[in-house]
């Protein structure tokens, strides 16, 4: 027997509540505005627009389900659930996924979108090393079409990470044989074609009258990239802005019930990682690893930083296979002095490298917390663009600290040569099993066994899970609240005039 997902299944989950928001509105409340242009500033702003070949969640974050869509995507709560394809079957040795397309659904050029787009789309991503998501489906043996509205993914052993890997850049689905040159323009299905690409400003998207499924709430969005934090709360404050995403927890109060503007917090999978460079000394050392986890006041840090939750390990409460690991690190300066000298590493002097965009909250904290077990930190700020070509690409780097915003990325931790350098056969194990596993529940137990060994090496210190704030103005109806900062479903949200 196969077990199957339809698109209806999902849509009712949400009736109740469009049902009691339809019963708790005010009839003097403001109706949306089919017409309107809402105005969203975000931070970090693509490099490029080639969500094939860059990645990144600034790309995922503006592109995906808004200008482009895939076979399935996710909710808030990183469920899995239809989009292209209505409806799915798994078999029961978990190695063939049947998809059943929509009807109607054409490009933003016009031409309709068959199995055959899907199929192709697939298929270079499967072929092509250089495609974001790649190494994703390295489980798929074969994609096919068995008639114009089904797609058949055929796989070589089972992949636990496979319908979730399908809401990302690896599954979204574009038009065979198009010649959109996707560095700067964009030709998708989704609610909103890409107007305007302003570079170093703003992306702007257009509501998509011709789209297959429920039309996009607002006429246009225009999405202002502000990576200064004070100057995004600026802007909201002089009226350029109806909502403000990733607010600066020191600065929330300047906004709160300013202006018509309320403050909402939410769930993400952002793992803010102090990484260690595993493979070079002193860091190669497991003792000065855990002094520098120990030295660590968790609780203190959040409250400094304003907002956010203790994360003590790889895997946050909205992936499968969380765990509170808060055992394995305690604040203990007296221990990690102890450690530092039993791995003679005394008079420890080490360099941190942190995008500048972060600001100095947390590295003044770790600079004072290490200096209290006689650790003296440098903290080297640079531009992103330095912080992936020196750290990322080339791994040139001591210790550094970076927003990991990206749901379910365990997989960098099974990767000798992602940029942490850790290596372990068993977690490498572990993960392979749970992936392979047919059960999802068995999978998730297997990455918390993983996730545990990870946090027991002190392969890096996890500083605390994110909470977003953002700031909605008055008369915006439907602006997601978790996980934002990887993906920012717009099609729902609604503007009064």
């Amino acid at each position: 027997m196969t077990r199957t997902i339809r698109a209806a299944a999902v849509a009712a989950l949400a009736v109740p509540a469009l049902v009691l928001a339809s019963c708790a509105a005010s009839p003097d409340a403001e109706q949306p505005e089919a017409d309107a242009s809402l105005r969203v500033g975000l931070v970090l702003e693509p490099t490029n627009l080639d969500i094939r070949r860059t990645s990144g969640a600034a790309l995922e974050q503006i592109l995906v389900d808004n200008v482009y869509e895939g076979l399935v995507t996710r909710t808030q709560e990183n469920e899995v659930v239809p989009s292209l394809a209505t409806a799915w079957d798994v078999s029961d040795d978990g190695l063939v996924y049947t998809f059943a397309l929509a009807d109607g659904v054409a490009f933003h050029d016009g031409e309709p979108l068959d199995a055959q787009d899907v199929v192709s789309s697939l298929q270079q991503v499967v072929d092509d090393e250089s495609i974001v998501g790649h190494t994703e489906l390295a489980a798929v043996a074969s994609i096919t079409a068995p008639d114009e509205s089904s797609v058949e993914i055929a796989l070589s052993t089972p992949d636990q990470n496979l319908l979730f890997a399908l809401t990302g850049p690896a599954g979204l689905v574009f038009e065979e044989g198009d010649d959109t040159d996707l560095q700067t323009s964009a030709n998708g299905t989704g609610p909103f074609s890409l107007a305007e690409w302003n570079q170093g400003d703003s992306i702007v998207l257009a509501r998509n009258d011709d789209y297959w499924g429920e039309p996009a709430g607002v006429a246009e969005v225009v999405a202002s990239y502000i990576p200064d934090f004070t100057a995004g709360v600026n802007a909201a404050l002089d009226g350029s802005l109806d909502v403000l995403t990733a607010v600066d927890p020191q600065l929330a109060p300047q906004l709160d019930g300013q202006n018509g503007f309320t403050l909402t917090t939410g769930k993400t999978t952002d793992k803010y990682v102090l990484a260690f460079n595993n493979a070079a000394a002193p860091l190669d050392d497991v003792r000065v690893r855990e002094a520098l986890r120990l030295a660590i006041d968790h609780d203190a840090l959040i409250e400094a930083v304003g907002a956010g939750t203790p994360l003590y390990g790889p895997i946050p409460e909205l992936d499968p296979g969380y765990e509170d690991l808060s055992d394995v690190a305690p604040h203990d300066p007296e221990r990690a002095q102890e450690l530092l000298a039993e791995a003679g590493a005394e008079g420890l002097e080490l360099e941190l490298t942190i995008p500048s965009f972060y600001g100095t909250t947390a590295s003044t904290f770790l600079v004072s917390a290490f200096n209290d077990i006689g650790v003296e930190l440098t903290v080297n700020p640079v531009e992103f663009s330095v912080w992936l070509q020196d750290v990322y690409t080339n791994g040139d780097y001591q210790l550094s600290f970076v927003n990991h915003v990206e749901p379910r990325d365990f997989a960098a931790w099974a990767d000798p040569d992602y940029y942490f350098h850790y290596d372990d056969a068993e977690v490498q194990d572990l993960y392979a099993q749970s992936v392979a596993a047919l059960d999802p529940d068995d999978s998730a137990d297997l990455l918390a066994q993983a996730a545990r060994i990870v946090s027991e090496d002190h392969a890096a210190d996890w500083l605390y899970a994110g909470e977003t704030i953002v700031a909605v103005g008055d008369g915006v109806e439907g602006f997601p609240v978790d996980s934002i900062n990887s993906r920012l479903d717009l099609a729902g949200v609604t503007l009064a005039g």
